[in-house]
């Protein structure tokens, strides 16, 4: 490690701690005595206001109501923190103008020669979904869906929900427990527990009217909701077996609710068991050519006759 790398992450770790010793710093970063006392001292020269105390359980501590000093960036980590933002562009990410608010504080702490190398960045580097004829990291095009940031401040207090969906001949509210938040192939959707209904569900945001905390008497409590998805979840109907190759593919993209477990200590063999709903529609289709996507270096175990069904018809379709 750096010596400006350590330095970082020694105020940080101080910062933490209401009391710690030389010998803790030593142990935590391994480095010697005198190395830990120069860094010290090199960090109360930059403003840290630390008190020493003496005795046999002497050590150090930081002054009550005090501010830990502007922390500095080595160059590899201000190109990950601005890749890292680049990456995020046309994404439909919710609080985008904080992020265009730290793109710009991030340019305004650095030197011209990194600026020069953040902008040729820009230049070079495209990701997937990013707009080649206005690549521009300040540019606020990919604004997400304005009730998504809304409904982030409600989870972070309760994940009790009463949410208002649109539907194509009414609009409909559920109560529901939610159990995620996911984006997947340009869309957010919540996966939540219908508390009437008494099963799982998934709900787009962008049909998505209205949103608040869910008040009337919980019948449901949390541990019995995750008992009946467990139960749900025993219903193994679709096994694979997947090589290299399917790994590979796996990798690349699968639904949220699938995972896979290696069966070898090289991760070139695994297997995969879930349940597939096969009176959903919509389930069986994406499922369906979510396997043709997979390839053919898997393995079928079982599955269930819809998704059978499913890949013959995609079959025929090139083969009449």
């Amino acid at each position: 490690m750096k010596k400006v790398e350590r330095i970082n992450t020694i105020m940080r770790f101080i910062n933490n701690r209401a009391q710690f010793t030389i010998s803790e710093i030593m142990r935590e970063f391994n480095i010697s005595r005198s190395t830990a006392i120069r860094d010290i001292r090199e960090i109360e020269a930059m403003g840290m206001p630390l008190v020493a105390e003496v005795g046999r359980d002497g050590g150090y501590f930081v002054m009550n109501n005090s501010v830990l000093p502007a922390v500095r960036f080595t160059d590899n980590e201000i190109k990950a923190l601005f890749i890292a933002f680049m990456a995020t562009r046309n994404q439909q990410l919710p609080y985008l103008r904080s992020r265009q608010s730290l793109a710009e504080k991030l340019l305004g702490l650095i030197s011209e020669n990194q600026q020069d190398d953040l902008v040729l960045l820009n230049q070079l580097l495209l990701f997937e979904g990013t707009n080649p004829y206005n690549p521009d990291l300040l540019d606020l095009s990919d604004l997400p869906d304005p009730v998504l940031e809304k409904l982030i401040q409600i989870i972070l207090m309760e994940r009790y929900l009463l949410i208002t969906i649109k539907g194509e001949k009414e609009t409909k509210s559920y109560p529901i427990y939610l159990l995620h938040l996911y984006h997947e192939k340009g869309a957010w959707l919540i996966e939540g527990f219908d508390l009437k209904e008494e099963k799982r569900g998934i709900f787009p945001v962008s049909k998505l009217t209205d949103v608040k905390p869910y008040s009337p008497k919980r019948e449901i409590s949390k541990s019995k909701i995750m008992d009946k998805i467990s139960k749900e979840e025993e219903v193994i109907n679709l096994i694979l077996e997947l090589g290299p190759k399917g790994i590979a593919q796996f990798k690349k993209y699968h639904p949220l609710k699938l995972s896979i477990s290696y069966t070898n200590p090289y991760q070139t063999t695994a297997i995969l068991k879930s349940f597939i709903n096969v009176q959903d529609p919509e389930e069986v289709s994406e499922t369906t050519n979510w396997l043709l996507f997979l390839g053919n270096d898997i393995k079928i175990r079982e599955i269930p006759e819809a998704i059978i069904n499913g890949i013959q018809d995609r079959i025929s379709l090139f083969c009449p």
